[in-house]
């Protein structure tokens, strides 16, 4: 089972937190005639979040990877609620190259975060998480 460990220091008031890497996915590259060209990729700080029902994207940061949405949704949030946000098709990939290849992400407002993106229920139901609070350590296997 692929998997990844991070250590954080003040893990209790950081959260779990990762370095990522979001491409656009193989199928989507293969829709729109482009698979086999170089692939761009964003590099994003990432939150573990177990309340988040869905993965999110900070808004503005999937301009970067210049491709376009794939839907539409409505969401609510701690600060917007019934927010119209955009959705795309995407592979993240995490430490020692373990990966989600083909991902529906939404991009929504995640303004005054030390964060870019939030990983949800959508991930985390393929995974095992252990947090291992009093080492200031979490597990994420696929």
């Amino acid at each position: 089972m692929p998997s990844f460990t991070g250590q954080i220091p003040n893990l209790h008031q950081v959260g779990p937190v990762v370095e990522i890497a979001i491409t656009p996915s193989l199928v989507y590259l293969d829709a729109i005639g482009k698979a086999g060209e170089p692939t761009p990729a964003i590099k994003v700080l990432a939150m573990i979040d177990t309340g988040a029902t869905g993965t999110v994207i900070r808004e503005g940061l999937m301009q970067k990877l210049k491709i376009a949405p794939i839907s539409t949704t409505y969401i609510n949030t701690p600060s917007h609620v019934n927010q119209r946000c955009l959705q795309y098709h995407v592979q993240m990939i995490f430490s020692n190259n373990v990966g989600v290849q083909s991902l529906v992400i939404t991009e929504a407002p995640l303004q005054n975060q030390h964060i870019q993106c939030l990983i949800g229920r959508d991930i985390l139901q393929q995974a095992v998480l252990i947090y291992i609070g009093y080492n200031n350590s979490f597990t994420l296997s696929f």
